[in-house]
């Protein structure tokens, strides 16, 4: 089948699992929504030792984000070889830089995307974005780390690479260190699917591909042309490289949403607040502007003293806080806000 007709079927097809084939390899997307050609589509991108579905499905399957996902077509992006069933990789494989496979798709896919990345996925869609940027209307970055492994993290990982085995390794990049300590349901239900996976050289592979990560060289001079909101969990293992990252962006069109209480995957664990935080990131945008944040309007009065804690000395005059109520909307991106859920 022609790549025309692949993504015709895309664009058509709601809720179904597509097996694409471009110049650089196979690529596993699953698709659900509107199908709403006029509107970017919202593609997700996962984090090392995850695929699109134990990554992003607590989050979509979410009751709040119905609203988004009736709105917009999703698609949920698995990195080569990563989704369940791959073909195992044979020794000596050398993975296709992942942002070169988003680029072979969205050429004949969709116009443009909102980018919603996790961890490895974060960097892809921010490499991708970077070279791309007429093809990404948003961003949204979860425990991003834009810069290159230092000496230090070099030699730990050769360290590690000796004394731990890959899904701890892993765990240690997903997760906080209370978490691991805690070993809590979460991080068992991780590790034994990680160990379990039958295609773990396909998640070495993935693993190593990242570690070996080149730095994105941001500054305010090479930055996102689009709007962007980081999300962290509090002491989440990139929390560092996250507010390092929110120093080097654009203050007009970037949002800091620092979740407490989140681990190292905000996704799971804090699927409510990070669900009413992107409905504002995409109101900001001009999108869905009549939709309802109940919850968040209900808590409007109490919120700067409760729910969110206003840090930082730079102007920032709009909260995520401040609803949007009788058709007007809501905050747009024009104040970095570092808030703490």
């Amino acid at each position: 089948m022609q790549d025309a007709e692949i993504a015709a079927r895309i664009l058509l097809d709601q809720g179904q699992e597509h097996c694409v084939e471009t110049s650089h390899g196979v690529l596993h997307v699953t698709v659900h929504g509107a199908g709403n050609v006029r509107r970017p589509a919202i593609l997700t991108f996962h984090d090392v030792g995850m695929d699109s579905k134990s990554c992003f499905s607590t989050l979509f399957k979410f009751e709040e984000m119905q609203e988004i996902v009736k709105n917009f077509t999703v698609v949920h992006v698995d990195a080569p070889g990563q989704e369940d069933g791959a073909a195992i990789y044979p020794a000596g494989y050398l993975l296709c830089p992942c942002d070169s496979v988003l680029i072979t798709f969205l050429s004949f896919s969709f116009r443009t995307i909102i980018g919603v990345g996790v961890g490895a996925g974060a960097y892809i869609l921010s490499k991708f974005t970077l070279t791309n940027p007429e093809a990404v209307e948003g961003l949204v970055l979860i425990n991003v780390d834009t810069n290159a492994r230092g000496w230090m993290d070099w030699a730990a990982q050769k360290l590690s690479n000796l004394t731990s085995s890959l899904s701890d390794q892993i765990l240690s990049h997903l997760f906080s260190q209370e978490e691991m300590s805690a070993n809590t349901e979460l991080i068992q239900t991780h590790k034994e699917r990680i160990a379990k996976a039958p295609n773990l050289i396909n998640i070495e592979l993935f693993w190593k591909s990242y570690q070996g990560r080149r730095d994105l060289n941001i500054e305010r001079n090479n930055t996102f042309k689009c709007p962007v909101m980081l999300v962290v969990g509090d002491q989440a293992p990139y929390e560092e490289a996250a507010v390092e990252c929110n120093s080097k962006l654009d203050p007009t069109t970037t949002s800091f949403l620092k979740m407490a209480d989140a681990g190292g995957m905000p996704q799971l664990t804090q699927p409510s607040k990070l669900t009413e935080a992107f409905k504002y990131f995409i109101q900001g945008m001009g999108y869905m502007a009549s939709s309802c944040m109940t919850r968040l309007s209900r808590s409007r009065t109490t919120s700067l003293s409760s729910s969110y804690s206003m840090e930082g000395s730079r102007s920032r005059s709009r909260t995520l806080s401040q609803g949007s109520q009788g058709g007007q909307l809501p905050p747009s991106p024009s104040h970095t806000m570092e808030v703490s859920c």
